[in-house]
């Protein structure tokens, strides 16, 4: 059994208009699914993603509209990361984000990466990592119908940065559990605190990294709009999902038991800082139901809740991203 890499990662907005027009049209991201949240059918659940909607490639947005404020600490996702080709792209990037009144940094070092940090229209905090040739989980495939050129669309996920008041047990939970390897530590950028450890599975790369921060110094996190919900892992297929399953159980972990999605088959825990982690398949994926050339058109319900659709269209307020 080994996880490939991060499955997806999942934050909330409070706002899912402007989220789609900032990732679809900012970011020239695909909106691969517009549904509900399966565990409240009166709030969406977008999925942004490259053009195939590969595994590996979904940012994924609660939308939550009353959502207060978030405040960042300790015990939380602090970063996400998406993948670029090249240092030439982030540079593209930079010089879109200054024209177009982005929150952005300067290019800098991550674990030997070049990198630009940057911030959407809720304050999230997000990276974008330049892959420059490196090997590993392989990118997935830019959207080609948004004004960014193909060379330097966006080609997934990145690593995503956990930040923590004691790394000791995050760690032992990503090694001892789920399989990760540390493979190397690099300085904060944020002063004089402990190294950022880095954490691989599979076959590594930008797209199977995790990055611990650890940070005492910190208050307790407080989510809301524009922070991160959980991270998803890769689980290649249904017969060692259910070795997963087992696995967990034996060995004691709190957990949410099989949950079926329809898109993908997931599991969900808590790490000793409380940070959920998720474990998906990589199959059937997003076009189960829906043509890969019309992903996210329409209101995709999957089949356990297609017999409510009255019912839940009613509860959910009005989205028409296609003239937005």
């Amino acid at each position: 059994m080994e996880l490939l890499g991060i499955h997806h990662v999942s934050l909330l907005t409070g706002m899912a208009e402007k989220n789609y027009e900032f990732y679809t049209k900012i970011l020239g991201m695909r909106l691969v699914k517009k549904t509900v949240n399966q565990d409240n059918t009166s709030s969406y659940h977008l999925f942004y993603g490259d053009a195939k909607a590969n595994p590996g490639t979904e940012i994924t947005f609660f939308d939550i509209p009353n959502i207060g404020n978030s405040y960042p600490g300790h015990s939380i996702i602090s970063s996400t990361s998406l993948r670029v080709a090249t240092t030439d792209s982030l540079n593209y990037w930079k010089d879109r984000f200054t024209k177009l009144n982005i929150s952005h940094d300067q290019i800098s070092k991550r674990a030997n990466r070049d990198t630009l940090a940057f911030r959407d229209f809720e304050g999230t905090s997000l990276i974008l990592v330049a892959d420059n040739g490196e090997t590993g989980v392989a990118p997935g495939t830019p959207w080609n119908q948004s004004d960014i050129p193909t060379e330097h669309g966006i080609l997934g996920l990145g690593p995503v940065t956990l930040t923590v008041k004691d790394s000791s047990p995050t760690s032992r939970i990503l090694t001892e559990v789920l399989g990760f390897k540390l493979v190397g530590t690099y300085p904060s950028l944020d002063g004089n605190f402990a190294n950022i450890e880095v954490y691989k599975i599979g076959l590594g790369g930008a797209g199977a990294e995790v990055h611990l921060e650890e940070r005492p110094d910190l208050p307790r996190a407080r989510p809301g709009r524009g922070s991160v919900h959980h991270v998803a892992f890769r689980v290649p297929n249904i017969e060692e999902y259910d070795k997963w399953a087992e696995e967990i159980n034996s060995l004691g972990i709190m957990n949410s038991g099989k949950v079926e999605r329809y898109y993908f088959k997931a599991l969900y825990f808590r790490e000793p800082n409380h940070i959920l982690f998720e474990l998906s398949t990589d199959t059937p994926g997003f076009d189960v139901d829906e043509h890969i050339d019309t992903l996210g058109e329409r209101l995709a319900l999957p089949p356990f809740l297609e017999p409510n659709r009255a019912e839940i269209e009613a509860s959910l307020r009005p989205l028409d991203f296609n003239n937005h």
